[in-house]
């Protein structure tokens, strides 16, 4: 997606963002992951994953790491919808992505073995992504389906697309 695609997106996603701020402030919106806003990260997601070639589950979390929405991409491996979903657990729970989180679990290393907690909802290769503002977990974003280093480039890029729908948001 090149910069005029973003810059396109993200112009969308805010004026949806300015329809459900009608009655509330931006910031109150912001303070929590919408379904609206859930779907259309998705869509960006999915989008640059089919470009890449890549045939996803997309999941985004609250910041407890319920799903708020979860979509699949045709001929999606039926695992990836588990596995997306534990990406937005892990991140949203750790607060960090699972990237990060893939060089803390190895052996010898702090976090080694955490995979076997939380009843085997941690995942530990990358793809998910904590979404924050202003230093607060508001969701997580999960992506499975293709390999860990697409699926880690695709959960990069949704939460680049996310950032960059805030910082127009916030100015």
């Amino acid at each position: 997606m090149n910069e005029q695609e973003i810059r396109k997106t993200v112009s969308a996603v805010l004026n949806q963002m300015k329809e459900t701020v009608s009655s509330v402030g931006e910031k109150e919106v912001m303070d929590h992951m919408t379904l609206a806003l859930a779907n259309r990260l998705i869509e960006k997601v999915k989008e640059e994953a089919a470009r890449m070639g890549v045939r996803a589950v997309v999941a985004v979390s609250d910041q407890s790491g319920r799903p708020v929405s979860v979509q699949c991409m045709d001929d999606a491996f039926i695992a990836s919808y588990d596995i997306a979903l534990k990406k937005t657990f892990t991140s949203a729970s750790l607060k960090m992505s699972t990237e990060q989180l893939s060089h803390l679990s190895q052996p010898g290393q702090s976090l080694y073995g955490i995979q076997f907690t939380n009843d085997g909802n941690i995942v530990i290769f990358g793809g998910g992504e904590p979404l924050v503002v202003e230093g607060k977990i508001v969701g997580a974003l999960g992506v499975s389906g293709g390999t860990a280093v697409e699926d880690t480039a695709l959960a990069a890029y949704g939460k680049k697309v996310f950032e960059e729908v805030l910082a127009n948001v916030c100015k």
